[in-house]
């Protein structure tokens, strides 16, 4: 009996330490949150700041990953307004100083008093500030980002850039189901740090035909999407701001495999699109193609890794200031 009890001890000794050095060490416990909207699919939930592995996530009040704002900027502000999926969120792996927006914004204040604020009234007025906000969550598509365009606004930014990559174009309609139902997306604090490693990291994921996996859309998905794209630019537009498209591709689009038919297929649509609608674009595509390792670029088959998020936010930076020069 004294044998089991020692056992027992220490047992209970090596989980509550193993439960200290997950929470101090790893930030496991606290992961990020959750909630489902009706409009969106679902967001993360507001006000929260967590460290996961090491980076600092900072989410604000209207689920940006972007530090506290005010709702409208001050006038000498050049606000900027990122819409985006993963690839901009930068999720749990991305530090938020690493993040596209911050590295956008860090750019742009080197530039931004070479801006005028409008140069139908006064050239010689220039901004003095620069903001980048971050409207982005995980599998975000561009039926989600619309509807966040349409229920938060777009708090007066005169920038409106939205990143895709080459999947949203199939993106399924927003659909909160996910949230709670699968690990990805949690809608509570689990009781303990290691509740939280054995669900995310070692558990299976949800199956296929679970009530926690939206039913598969059917129809023209690639229309939906592209329809998005043209209201968020009327958005952009009723609202007196710059509207900038940019997509990442694929790891699998380069090299031998390259562009898959139905990719090749939605993204001809999506070039028409924006030769109908005159849309500012940037396709990222020929500009990794340039890039002599794309390995430096990419930390899994989709999203970028710190240097890829480096090339993105420069080239995004030049084209917005190369808009309000023109």
């Amino acid at each position: 009996m004294k044998i089991a009890l020692i056992i027992l001890a220490v047992i209970a000794g090596l989980l509550t330490v193993l439960e200290v050095l997950l929470r101090v060490l790893l930030g496991f416990g606290n992961p990020l949150i959750y909630i489902a909207d009706v409009e969106c699919g679902y967001l993360l939930a507001p006000n929260q700041r967590v460290r996961r592995l090491g980076n600092r996530i900072e989410i604000n009040q209207y689920s940006m990953r972007t530090g506290s704002i005010a709702p409208l900027p001050v006038p000498e502000t050049l606000r900027v307004l990122l819409l985006g999926d993963s690839v901009a969120n930068g999720g749990w792996w991305t530090h938020q100083t690493d993040t596209i927006s911050e590295i956008m914004a860090r750019q742009l204040r080197l530039q931004v008093h070479n801006l005028p604020i409008d140069t139908q009234l006064d050239s010689k007025v220039k901004y003095s500030k620069c903001e980048v906000l971050n409207a982005s969550a995980n599998s975000w598509g561009p039926r989600n980002q619309l509807a966040y365009a349409k229920q938060f606004g777009l708090f007066g930014a005169k920038v409106l850039v939205l990143l895709l990559n080459t999947d949203d174009l199939f993106a399924s309609a927003p659909n909160g189901a996910v949230v709670g139902r699968d690990r990805s997306y949690p809608d509570r604090k689990p009781p303990f740090a290691i509740v939280d490693l054995l669900s995310r990291y070692l558990l299976p994921p949800v199956p296929p035909g679970s009530s926690a996996v939206p039913a598969l859309e059917t129809g023209d998905l690639v229309g939906c999407n592209l329809e998005a794209i043209r209201q968020i630019q009327t958005i952009s537009v009723s609202a007196n701001a710059q509207f900038l498209l940019a997509m990442t591709p694929k790891r699998h689009e380069f090299g031998e495999l390259g562009l898959r038919d139905w990719e090749v297929k939605a993204r001809a649509r999506l070039a028409e699109l924006v030769k109908t609608e005159k849309i500012t674009y940037i396709d990222f595509l020929p500009i990794f193609n340039s890039v002599a390792e794309l390995s430096n670029l990419y930390r899994d088959s989709i999203h970028l890794n710190p240097q890829g998020n480096q090339l993105v936010s420069h080239t995004i930076s030049r084209q917005i200031v190369a808009l309000f020069l023109i």
